[in-house]
């Protein structure tokens, strides 16, 4: 029978996103990840997260940020965990400019204050516009973009009313996890956005993530899609102002040059909610 470790967390909220972080700077944890990620990140038995950040060393940057849904599985970028690990790593280092990396790449983050964390995205791509998928016997518009994940985007004035009336008594879970599983998007699947323009500077967002597999109360890399969505399809303008469905609000930045989106910035909250030890 293995030894059992006890490990030093924290608790981190992005505008909404919570995750559990955990400094292996050291690399003195050699845990089978994906197997106890569902038992920690589970909101009865565990602590509860939509996922899990390990910090490790990097050759290249401060830092590489390893990300981990709550089902175990492992996550595409996060960007709101981007801002938590960028967060989490200047309050051990007092860095206010911090490079990490993810999937090979890297990232720069900057603090501006006690919460706000800033981060530089990489560039979105497989922009699709004006899609058509079938959901029951009613064929919705959608649009797509990969940010690091792949997120799908609809508009909530595109959808049925019958719909339309579902997301506002019953949520968003059904019909996101419809379209989430749906053959069109086999064998990864995708995240689902659920946007309302708000103002001609702001909308709002609702997203169901996959690997989490329910709403969360935010998402970066869905923040940053329905932006430049909105953008090019409603021609809001940027930047942006996303209300999440935590009532927080994420900033969204970008520069447009023939149909290419760069320096994409995504700008909100990264705070400690608490901290302790987890047995494993």
């Amino acid at each position: 029978m293995s030894e059992k470790k006890k490990i030093r967390f924290k608790k981190m909220s992005g505008a909404g996103n919570d995750f559990i972080l955990i400094d292996n700077l050291a690399g003195n944890y050699t845990i089978d990840w994906p197997q106890i990620v569902p038992k920690i990140c589970d909101r009865r038995n565990g602590i509860g997260a939509d996922g899990l950040l390990i910090i490790g060393k990097s050759a290249k940057a401060d830092f590489t940020m390893l990300y981990y849904n709550s089902d175990g599985s492992s996550g595409g970028m996060c960007g709101n965990g981007g801002r938590c690990a960028a967060s989490f790593f200047s309050n051990l280092s007092a860095k206010q400019e911090i490079s990490f990396g993810a999937l090979d790449y890297i990232y720069h983050a900057k603090i501006l204050n006690n919460t706000d964390v800033s981060l530089r995205m990489k560039e979105p791509n497989h922009l699709e516009l004006n899609k058509l998928i079938d959901i029951d016997e009613a064929t919705l518009v959608f649009h797509s973009l990969d940010t690091g994940s792949p997120h799908v985007v609809i508009f909530m004035n595109d959808l049925p009313d019958q719909m339309q009336s579902e997301i506002k008594t019953s949520g968003i879970k059904r019909l996101g996890k419809a379209i989430r599983f749906h053959s069109q998007f086999h064998p990864k699947g995708t995240n689902v956005n659920f946007v309302d323009i708000i103002s001609n500077d702001m909308i709002s967002m609702r997203t169901y993530e996959r690997g989490v597999e329910c709403e969360t109360y935010a998402c970066g890399t869905g923040a940053i899609a329905c932006s430049i969505i909105s953008h090019v399809i409603r021609k809001i303008e940027h930047p942006l102002k996303v209300r999440t469905f935590s009532n927080e609000i994420l900033s969204v930045d970008f520069k447009e040059s023939e149909g290419r989106f760069t320096d994409v910035t995504l700008t909100g909250p990264a705070i400690i909610t608490f901290e302790g030890e987890i047995l494993i």
